[in-house]
C-alpha cells in the first residue's frame, strides 16, 4: 500500500505567485558594466545560486555581470601590471654593488657601464660599479624643457652633445663621448632625457667624475 500527498488545489483565477527578480542579479550585472569587476562576479554567482534554488529569477542578468565582470577584472590586472612594470623601469637605480641590469631610462650621471651599445636604438643595459673595469660612464644629462618641440633626431643629439666636456688629459688618452637622446617615439610618450657618455677604447677604471678614472 502506498500513499501520495493528494493534488494541489487552486481555486479559479489563482495562479502560482511569480519569482521576483532577484536584486544580487540586477546589482552583479550594474556594478560589472561601471567596473568593478570582482564586485560583479561575486554578486552574479549569488544571484546564479539563488536562481538554482528556485526562490529569484534574473540568471542571465547575473551571467552577464560575472562575464563582463571577468573581462573588466583581467582589463585591469593588465593594465596594473603594466604600470608596475613601466615604473620598475623607470624608478632611479639604487646603489650598485655588483652588476646590475636597468633600463636606459633608469641610467644617470655618474653611472658606470659594462659595454657601450652599439648605435640605434638602446635596450637594457649592464650597470657595475665604476671601481670596476668598464667600457663607458654617463657624465651629463640634458633636459629638455616639457613643453620643447620636437627637434628632430640629429637636433636632439645637437642638443645633448652641448653639455658633453672632456679633460684635455681624459682626450689625450683617447676617451671620446657618445650620445643618447629620446628618439621621437620615446618623445612623443614624454620622454625628455638625454645622456652624454664617456669611454676609451679598451675600457677603464674609476670614475671620470671624481678624478678616479685610470684610463691606462
Amino acid at each position: 500500500m502506498s500513499w501520495a500527498p493528494p493534488e494541489p488545489f487552486y481555486a479559479p483565477g489563482w495562479d502560482e505567485p511569480r519569482r521576483r527578480l532577484d536584486g544580487f542579479a540586477v546589482a552583479a550585472f550594474v556594478t560589472a558594466v561601471v567596473g568593478l569587476g570582482v564586485v560583479g562576479i561575486g554578486l552574479g554567482i549569488a544571484a546564479i545560486v539563488r536562481a538554482r534554488r528556485g526562490r529569484t529569477t534574473g540568471r542571465g542578468l547575473a551571467v552577464a555581470g560575472v562575464v563582463i565582470g571577468a573581462v573588466w577584472t583581467v582589463a585591469q590586472v593588465v593594465v596594473v601590471t603594466s604600470l608596475v612594470v613601466s615604473h620598475l623601469a623607470t624608478r632611479p637605480l639604487p646603489e650598485v654593488d655588483g652588476p646590475q641590469s636597468a633600463h636606459v631610462a633608469q641610467v644617470a650621471t655618474g653611472h658606470c657601464l659594462s659595454e657601450l651599445p652599439a648605435d640605434g636604438d638602446v635596450g637594457p643595459v649592464e650597470v657595475v660599479p665604476c671601481d670596476q673595469p668598464h667600457a663607458a660612464q654617463v657624465i651629463s644629462e640634458y633636459r629638455f624643457a616639457d613643453d620643447a618641440v620636437w627637434p628632430g633626431q640629429d637636433g636632439a643629439h645637437r642638443l645633448v652633445a652641448g653639455g658633453c666636456r672632456l679633460s684635455r688629459p681624459e682626450v689625450d688618452a683617447g676617451a671620446e663621448v657618445s650620445t643618447w637622446a629620446p628618439t621621437q617615439s620615446s618623445w612623443e610618450d614624454g620622454d625628455r632625457t638625454g645622456l652624454c657618455l664617456a669611454h676609451v677604447p679598451g675600457g677603464f677604471t674609476g670614475s671620470m667624475l671624481d678624478g678616479s678614472a685610470d684610463l691606462g
